[in-house]
Parts: C-alpha cells; sequence; structure tokens
C-alpha cells in the first residue's frame, strides 16, 4: 500500500494549519509573558512558573471532556447524522457550564494551599499563590474556550478557534503592557511616548490573562451558536443520559489519562521546585521555550482526530487506514525539522528570557538534550490523536499513565531525592518517559490496534 497519500495532504493541512498557527500565537505570547515577568527578575519568574504544571493538570481535564464530545460530533457528521452533532453540541454547552463553575470554585479556595503542596520556596508563596488564584477567577470562561473550542474542531472549523485565539493573545499582550509595569514613557524612532500602566507587577500578569480568558470564552460561545452546521439553538440543554453516557465513555478514560499525567507534571514540577529557584527558573523558561516546538505534533493531532472519527462516521477503513499511514509520515518529518531547530536556537531563545548566567548555562544544557527526542515524541501523539477520533481512549490512558510514574516520576525521585542530582538528571527522566512512549505507541501503529475493528 502507498504510505503516503498525496490526495490527503490539502485535507491534512487544511485542519492542521489553523490550529497549528492558534498554538504558535498562544506559544508567542507565553514568550511575551515569560520574558516580560522575567524583566522583574529571577523571583518573579520562579512565582509564575511554580504552578504552571497545575495550569496543565486542570486544563487537560477539561480537555479530556471535549475529547468525548469531539469524537461523538466528528462520528455523527462523517455517518451524515446532523441532528445528533447539534444535540451533543447543547450537552456540551450544559457540561461547559458544571465544570467551569465547579473548577473556579476549586482553584480559588484551593489557591492558598496550592502552592504548599508545589514545595514552593516560602519567600515566594504568598506571589504565587496571588498569582494563582486571580488566574483561575476566569475558569468558567476558560472552560468554554477549550470544550467549545474542540466542538467546533470536532464539525471541520479549526479556523474559528484559531482566529479567536489571536485575538486573545493580542489583548493578553495588551493588557500586560498596562498591568505589570508602572507608568513610564518609552522612545519609538526618536519620539518620547508616555505610557500609562498601573505598576502590578506578577499580579498584573495574572489579571491580564484571566481578562483575555474572559474574551475568549465568550467570543468561542458566540461563535458556536452562530454556527450554519453545529449551532445548539433549539436543542435541549437539559442533560441526555444516552448522549451524555456515549461521549463520557470516551471521555472519562481520556480525563483518568490526563488527571494522572498532569498530576504527574504538577509532581515532576514541585520535585524540581525544592532544587531551588535557579533550577525553577531554568524548568520554566525551558518548558516555554519547549512548548513553540511541539506545535507541530499538536496541530497534527487535531487533524488525526477529527479525520479519522469523520471516515469511522462514515464506515470507510481503508480511509482510516490511508489517513493513519500519511499522517504518522507527515508527522515524523515535521517533528524531526521541529528537533533540529530547537537544538540550533536554545541559546538565544533561553537569553530572551532571563540574563541570570546560571539559568542560561542550565536551560541551554536541557534544551539541547530535549532537542534530541523530539522525533520520538511526534509518533504517540498522532497515533493517540487517531485513537481519540476512532473513541480509542483506554489503551492510551493505561500507557501514559504507567510511563509518566512509572518511568519519570520513579526516575526523577531516584535521582533528585536519593542520588542528590539535578535540573539535568530530571529531564533525562522526562526523555526517557518520552522515548518509551514512541516504542509502545510505534508498537500499537504497528501492530494495527489503532484501526477500527472489523465488523463480524
Amino acid at each position: 500500500m502507498q504510505l503516503l497519500d498525496v490526495s490527503m495532504l490539502s485535507t491534512i493541512f487544511a485542519l492542521a494549519w489553523p490550529t497549528m498557527l492558534e498554538q504558535l500565537m498562544q506559544t508567542a505570547v507565553q514568550y511575551i509573558d515569560t520574558a516580560m515577568v522575567g524583566a522583574l527578575g529571577t523571583r518573579a519568574t520562579a512565582a509564575v512558573g511554580a504552578t504552571g504544571t497545575v495550569s496543565w493538570l486542570i486544563g487537560a481535564t477539561v480537555s479530556s471532556l471535549g475529547v468525548g464530545f469531539l469524537a461523538v460530533i466528528s462520528q455523527s457528521i462523517g455517518a451524515n447524522e446532523p441532528r445528533t452533532a447539534r444535540r451533543a453540541a447543547a450537552q456540551a454547552v450544559t457540561v461547559t457550564l458544571a465544570a467551569g463553575i465547579l473548577l473556579t470554585l476549586v482553584t480559588v479556595l484551593l489557591g492558598d494551599t496550592i502552592p504548599a503542596w508545589m514545595q514552593v520556596d516560602p519567600e515566594i508563596r504568598g506571589l504565587t499563590a496571588s498569582y494563582f488564584r486571580i488566574l483561575y477567577s476566569s475558569m468558567l470562561f476558560r472552560s468554554a474556550s477549550i470544550i467549545l473550542g474542540m466542538v467546533l474542531r470536532a464539525a471541520g472549523d479549526t479556523r474559528t478557534p484559531m482566529r479567536v485565539g489571536i485575538t486573545v493573545n493580542i489583548v493578553n499582550v495588551a493588557l500586560n503592557m498596562l498591568l505589570i509595569y508602572p507608568s513610564r514613557t518609552v522612545t519609538v524612532l526618536g519620539l518620547r511616548i508616555p505610557l500609562w500602566g498601573m505598576d502590578m507587577g506578577v499580579r498584573g500578569a495574572a489579571l491580564a490573562s484571566a481578562l483575555s480568558f474572559a474574551y475568549g470564552g465568550v467570543a468561542i460561545a458566540l461563535a458556536l451558536f452562530r454556527h450554519r452546521e453545529l449551532s445548539p439553538r433549539g436543542e435541549s440543554y437539559r442533560p441526555d443520559p444516552a448522549l451524555l453516557r456515549r461521549c463520557f465513555r470516551i471521555a472519562l478514560p481520556n480525563m483518568v489519562q490526563r488527571f494522572g499525567t498532569s498530576l504527574g507534571y504538577v509532581v515532576f514540577a514541585s520535585m524540581i521546585n525544592r532544587l531551588g529557584e535557579t533550577s525553577t527558573a531554568a524548568h520554566t523558561i525551558a518548558n516555554t521555550v519547549e512548548s513553540a516546538f511541539y506545535i507541530p505534533g499538536w496541530g497534527m493531532q487535531t487533524a488525526a482526530a477529527t479525520l479519522s472519527g469523520n471516515a469511522i462516521g462514515a464506515k470507510d477503513p481503508d480511509r482510516v487506514r490511508r489517513l493513519g499511514h500519511s499522517l504518522v509520515i507527515l508527522e515524523v518529518l515535521l517533528m524531526v525539522l521541529s528537533g533540529g531547530l530547537l537544538f540550533l536556537l536554545a541559546e538565544p531563545l533561553v537569553k530572551l528570557f532571563t540574563q541570570d548566567p546560571q539559568v542560561i548555562r542550565l536551560g541551554i544544557l536541557v534544551l539541547k538534550m530535549v532537542a534530541v527526542s523530539e522525533p520520538f515524541y511526534g509518533i504517540p501523539i498522532v497515533v493517540e490523536g487517531m485513537m481519540q477520533g476512532a473513541g480509542q481512549t483506554r489503551l492510551p490512558l493505561l500507557l501514559n499513565v504507567s510511563c509518566m510514574w512509572g518511568v519519570r516520576i520513579v526516575g526523577t525521585f531516584i535521582c533528585t531525592r536519593m542520588l542528590g542530582l539535578g535540573l539535568v538528571s530530571a529531564w533525562g527522566c522526562m526523555i526517557a518517559h518520552n522515548v518509551t512512549l514512541f516504542f509502545l505507541f510505534g508498537a500499537i501503529y504497528l501492530r494495527g490496534r489503532w484501526l477500527p475493528k472489523r465488523p463480524g
């Protein structure tokens, strides 16, 4: 069989590139946020980054709910069942409201407790707690951006979330300029321009993000209600047990997986936080830099989930097979290019965020290490995306959680707590985790476990 189906390339990239651009813009703003906060010093960078993995945990939990709706809606559209897709969209609105309100209450109430759980340096715990509480005061809107954005992507509309995401990022940067710094005068092309500022520092960065998330949630919700195919207007918002069971049967294993792996990220970060401010700052900056180079992988995962769901809904297994082979080849090529660029650009990118020579040296070293493993990580991402579109979420749950805790967490505990090693050893364990996933998901791909089961 022809491995790379050229006829599918335009369809794949039509779905993937808006997601890639959206994530690129998000990463660009994350770069700017980190650099702007970094100008306040290493302590400010550490305070912002110390709870970053808790943010992943919360975001991943919400995203997993979206995966269930994505699979059901994409399969319904492939099967030419538009009413089922609209009903599922209405149920997604209901779940968004429930999850968003609950998570807002939980995160705000635990704002003071989480930095202690994360082993944050006592000198910056108060600042970290303030940042966290302000940031998550807009969790309802953030939930809407994530879940309803995945509903739109399930129908092949990746451009609307992209446009909203770009605007969110522009708003975030503008508010950062206003809220983080004091009033000042800047010189542009010889002109002295006075800028008003509120001098809120780290708290200003949190408020800027919270307000931009609020805009994004409202904009995505309005876009869904105006959507020609998916608008839930006229549908019931009361919980539909049959439809929700179908969505949750897919979403719950993915939620357990994301919760388990993200909790692993939290534990991983807490062990790094115990290594001191320098390691925390280097880890935060390196994570920020690295995130840009995962964009090709995650963009392709969105295309994989949507297109495989459509093909399965249309009962076209040959199309699923051709799609899978094409996606894997493209993913490997993109991640090889991405890893090479990360290796070459590690030093100038780290220097964008800090002038501390110790943080620079450590950040460059771990980034060059992980750059070599970048191509390996692409395979698990895209194979898991195809399995999500097919509604197969239990096996990825088992593999991801067992590798996170059995390889990364146990390895990092042994290296940092028992052997007294530092950040480099922790990132070595992270790389071992990613490579292990490559072999496991590679085996799934080669054995055809990602394909839908043939009837009979």
